[in-house]
C-alpha cells in the first residue's frame, strides 16, 4: 500500500535523499521546506519517479505546520509518515555566540519539530497508525563542543522522542529519533544561516572532516533511515564511526568529555584562536 509522507527540510540534503528513497520504493511524498523554488524543483523531478508535490513551509510558524499537516491527511485520508527533518547548523565558540544564535537555533531545530509533533501525533492518534521520525544529530548522544546551541536542540530532540516513543506505543504510533554523525550536506557549508558569522561557523567542514575522515553522504544515511523505520528502531545512528562514538560515551561520559576537549586542538587555530582586533 502506498504511504503518504511529509518531509521538512525536504528539498536539500537528508530530506532529498529520504524523500527521493519513499518515492523509488512507491510511496507519496510531499516536500516541504522554507525554500518553496527548491521544494518544487525537487517535487518535479521526484514526480517523473513516482508521487511528489512540493509544499513551502516554516516549521518556526506553528499554524503553518498544523495546516500542512490537516490538509495533507484530509486530501489522502491518512498520514503515514511525518520526517520533522528541518535543521540549521549553528557553530562558535562560547563566548562569541549571541542570544540570535541561540534562539534561532531553537526556535528552528527544536521549536520546529516540537510544532510537527504537536501537528501530527493527534492525526495519527485518531487514526490509530502512523510513524513519527526526528532528526537530531550525533551532537544530541556525545560533547559537541564549539556548538552549543546546535547540540542542545540536538539533545532535547532526542529526549523528546524517547519519551514520546514510549507514550506512543500503547496506542499504535510509532516514533524514532535519526542520529547522523557528519553528512555531506549543505548545512555544512551554510553555518549560521542569517545570524553572525563565527570562525567555528566558518569553517564548519573543515572541522568535520577532521573530526570525520570522510563526509557520509545523504543517501546512504537515507538508506540507513528507511531500513531503521522499517525495523521501527528507536535510534537509527549512522554512519559506524557515530556508533561507535555513542558507544563510547555510554561506556565512559567522563572520557568522552576529555576526547572532545583534545579534539579542539586538532580543529586547527583557525577555529579554536580568538581572531586578532
Amino acid at each position: 500500500m502506498t504511504r503518504i509522507a511529509v518531509i521538512t527540510g525536504g528539498a536539500s540534503g537528508i530530506g532529498r535523499a529520504i524523500a527521493t528513497g519513499l518515492v523509488l520504493r512507491g510511496d507519496s511524498v510531499v516536500v516541504a521546506d522554507l525554500d518553496k523554488e527548491r521544494a518544487e524543483s525537487v517535487a518535479a523531478r521526484l514526480s517523473e519517479r513516482g508521487t511528489a508535490e512540493a509544499a513551502a513551509l516554516d516549521v518556526t510558524d506553528a499554524e503553518q505546520v498544523a495546516a500542512l499537516y490537516r490538509d495533507v491527511a484530509e486530501r489522502h485520508g491518512r498520514l503515514d509518515l511525518v520526517f520533522n527533518n528541518a535543521g540549521i547548523a549553528v557553530g562558535g565558540r562560547t563566548d562569541e555566540l549571541t542570544l540570535d544564535h541561540w534562539n534561532k537555533t531553537l526556535d528552528v531545530n527544536l521549536r520546529g519539530v516540537i510544532h510537527g509533533v504537536h501537528a501530527a501525533y493527534p492525526i495519527l492518534l485518531e487514526q490509530g497508525h502512523g510513524h513519527i521520525v526526528n532528526t537530531a544529530s550525533l551532537a544530541g548522544l556525545v560533547p559537541a563542543p564549539l556548538m552549543l546551541p546546535y547540540t542542545t536542540t540536538k539533545h532535547a530532540v532526542v529526549g523528546l522522542s524517547l519519551a514520546l516513543r514510549a507514550e506512543a506505543a500503547p496506542r499504535g504510533v510509532r516514533v524514532s529519533v535519526v542520529c547522523p554523525g557528519f553528512v555531506d550536506t549543505p548545512l555544512l557549508d551554510n553555518a549560521n544561516p542569517d545570524l553572525p558569522a563565527t570562525e567555528a561557523g566558518t569553517h564548519a567542514r573543515e572541522a568535520a572532516l577532521k573530526v570525520q575522515r570522510r563526509l557520509y553522504t545523504p543517501e546512504a544515511l537515507a538508506r540507513d533511515v528507511l531500513r531503521g523505520v522499517e525495523k521501527n528502531q528507536a535510534m537509527i545512528v549512522a554512519p559506524a564511526s557515530a556508533r561507535a562514538a555513542w558507544r563510547g560515551v555510554r561506556l565512559s561520559p567522563e572520557g568522552a568529555v576529555r576526547i572532545a576537549g583534545r579534539s579542539l586542538g586538532r580543529l586547527g587555530s583557525t577555529v579554536t584562536d580568538k581572531p586578532n582586533g
